[in-house]
């Protein structure tokens, strides 16, 4: 690949947590990073550059392929990374016709996109110079999982629209990868968590739960399911390893997590210790915070990932939920900054 100092990066979802923090990595590698989002006026943009700094921004709709196809001929860009997506999964129930033609159908247009704008065709194969593309996979694709850790090889069975909809988009872009000869890759991210989740997300709603108590301003939180177990990482750590796919000399699909587990109730148990409390004190079980079909477990096997992408997690589990729980209490404590409230839970 050419130097990164000379590559131009679009990035959809840029204004959810992943976005944000790829943008801010590959800034720091000296691309030209640019934003798809569906109109100038979205709220989250001042945020972004107040976070992240020079990132230009371009409009575009993940519903509305003629604007994608806009958006790829107005940037021309090098790598594109679709990280635009419904991602909290139990509003995928809610909201499941509008799940499935973001996050899984939004793919094909973006794919669809950078086929139109490079002239590629069953006759007409990509060079040297194509535009390389990210797709952000999910661990949710896994399921009912038939093996444990899971890896590139382990069979899908979704528990949730969303689940569905990832699986969609990701076998969609192995199709264009092998029906165009297009670079296509798929990282196959397990859960991955920062200051700037969304507080819809367990792991957010724990850490502000935490905090809230800590300073007085609430007295309980009310949880699901606390035992399920999720392979939890850094979002930061993962957003490293987006960029290193596209950097390859072919493309490949690869899953990206820590090896490790922990449960709901041991990371509850960890936040609230963090902020000096006792969780058994504050936390109640609340059956509406129960999925409907639950996933239990999910662990990684990042194997490939780190053999040949040479990439390993830097963040622990303990030192994830820390930063979580120490930057809530700042934050609620009013020592933050406005602008450090996480980002928009609505990035697509």
């Amino acid at each position: 690949m050419e130097d990164p100092l000379s590559r131009r990066a679009l990035i959809t979802g840029i204004t959810g947590q992943d976005g944000s923090y790829l943008a801010e990595h590959l800034l720091e590698l000296g691309y030209e990073v640019w934003g798809l989002v569906r109109g100038q006026a979205n709220p989250h943009v001042s945020r972004l550059r107040k976070h992240i700094g020079d990132v230009q921004i371009t409009t575009g709709d993940l519903l509305d392929q003629g604007s994608l196809i806009s958006a790829v001929e107005r940037v021309r860009p090098d790598e594109v990374y679709n990280l635009g997506a419904i991602s909290y999964v139990p509003m995928s129930w809610q909201q499941a016709e509008l799940t499935a033609e973001v996050t899984g159908m939004g793919v094909l247009r973006m794919l669809e996109a950078i086929r139109v704008v490079s002239g590629i065709s069953p006759s007409r194969t990509p060079g040297d110079g194509q535009i390389r593309f990210y797709q952000a996979s999910s661990s949710e694709m896994f399921g009912m999982v038939r093996e444990t850790p899971q890896n590139e090889k382990t069979p899908f069975h979704p528990r949730s629209p969303y689940g569905v909809a990832k699986s969609y988009g990701h076998y969609i872009t192995q199709n264009y990868r092998e029906s165009y000869g297009m670079f296509a890759v798929s990282g196959i991210l397990f859960n991955h968590e920062s200051p700037r989740r969304g507080a819809e997300f367990v792991t957010r709603k724990v850490s502000l739960g935490a905090a809230r108590i800590k300073l007085g301003l609430a007295t309980e939180l009310r949880l699901g399911n606390l035992d399920a177990r999720r392979d939890w990482g850094y979002a930061g750590d993962y957003a490293r390893a987006m960029r290193m796919m596209l950097a390859q000399d072919s493309p490949e699909d690869y899953v990206i997590g820590t090896g490790q587990t922990q449960s709901v109730r041991e990371l509850v148990e960890f936040a609230f210790r963090t902020a000096g409390l006792d969780w058994q004190d504050h936390v109640v079980l609340d059956a509406k915070y129960t999925r409907p079909a639950e996933v239990d477990l999910l662990c990684a096997d990042p194997k490939k990932a780190r053999e040949q992408l040479g990439w390993e997690p830097e963040v622990t589990f303990e030192g994830l939920v820390t930063m979580m729980v120490e930057s809530d209490l700042r934050l609620l404590s009013g020592s933050a900054r406005p602008e450090d409230e996480p980002f928009s839970p609505d990035h697509w």
